[in-house]
C-alpha cells in the first residue's frame, strides 16, 4: 500500500471528530505482527482470548486473500494523525431461514486505544461499509455479559439489544451467556445522535 487513502467523506471508510480520524482500511503486511499478538498474548484481547492459536495463521490468510474474503474478512482500524493501527474489525456472513443473509461483526482494539470513542465509530463505519457493499438487511454482534463498555459501544454504533443467548460460549472453563445486538439497514444512523 502506498499510504494514500480515500478522503474522509467516503461512506464506510472514515470518520473525523475532534481532529482525529478513525479509518477502516485493508490489512497490510506490517499489520501481521499485531494480528499474531492477538493470537499469542494472553489477555491482550480481553475476554475473547480463547487460548494460544497458530501464530502463522495471519500470514497464510493474508497470502490467500488479504483478509478480504467474500464470506468473512478483517479491516484495520487506523487512527490519524498518528497513522497507528489501533486494532481490527471483523465480519462473517450468515443466513437465517435459508434466504436472509446477514453479517456478524466483531472488534478488538489494542489496550491503549480503548475508552477513547474509537470502537463505536469503527463498528458504525463497518456497518456503513457492509450496507453499502452488500444487500444484507441485518448486521449483528455478540458480546459478553461482563463487558458493559462494549455494550455501550454497540448502542452508540446504532445497535439494539435483542436478548441473552444462553450458554453460547465456552470460556475460562465454563459455558457462558452472551448478549446479542443487531442493527438493521433502515435503523437510524448513529452519526447524528452521538456528540462525542
Amino acid at each position: 500500500m502506498d499510504g494514500t487513502y480515500p478522503p474522509v467523506s467516503v461512506a464506510g471508510t472514515a470518520h473525523e471528530f475532534d481532529g482525529v480520524v478513525v479509518r477502516l482500511r485493508p490489512v497490510a503486511e506490517p499489520d501481521l505482527a499485531m494480528l499474531r499478538r492477538f493470537l499469542t498474548e494472553p489477555g491482550l484481547i480481553g475476554l475473547d482470548w480463547a487460548g494460544f492459536r497458530d501464530a502463522g495463521a495471519p500470514a497464510r490468510r493474508y497470502a490467500e486473500d488479504g483478509y478480504l474474503g467474500t464470506q468473512d474478512g478483517r479491516l484495520i482500524v487506523q487512527v490519524e494523525p498518528e497513522g497507528a493501527a489501533a486494532g481490527l474489525v471483523s465480519y462473517q456472513s450468515g443466513i437465517y431461514g435459508g434466504s436472509a443473509p446477514y453479517w456478524e461483526i466483531g472488534i478488538v482494539l489494542l489496550p491503549e486505544w480503548r475508552g477513547r470513542g474509537i470502537g463505536w465509530r469503527a463498528q458504525a463505519l463497518l456497518c456503513d461499509y457492509l450496507f453499502a457493499h452488500s444487500p444484507a438487511q441485518r448486521i449483528q454482534a455478540g458480546t459478553h455479559a461482563e463487558n458493559p463498555a462494549e455494550q455501550r459501544s454497540l448502542e452508540k454504533a446504532g445497535f439494539q439489544l435483542e436478548g441473552v443467548v444462553r450458554a453460547c460460549e465456552f470460556r475460562a472453563g465454563a459455558w457462558r451467556d452472551g448478549y446479542l445486538y443487531s442493527r438493521l439497514r433502515d435503523d437510524p444512523s448513529p452519526w447524528g445522535r452521538n456528540p462525542g
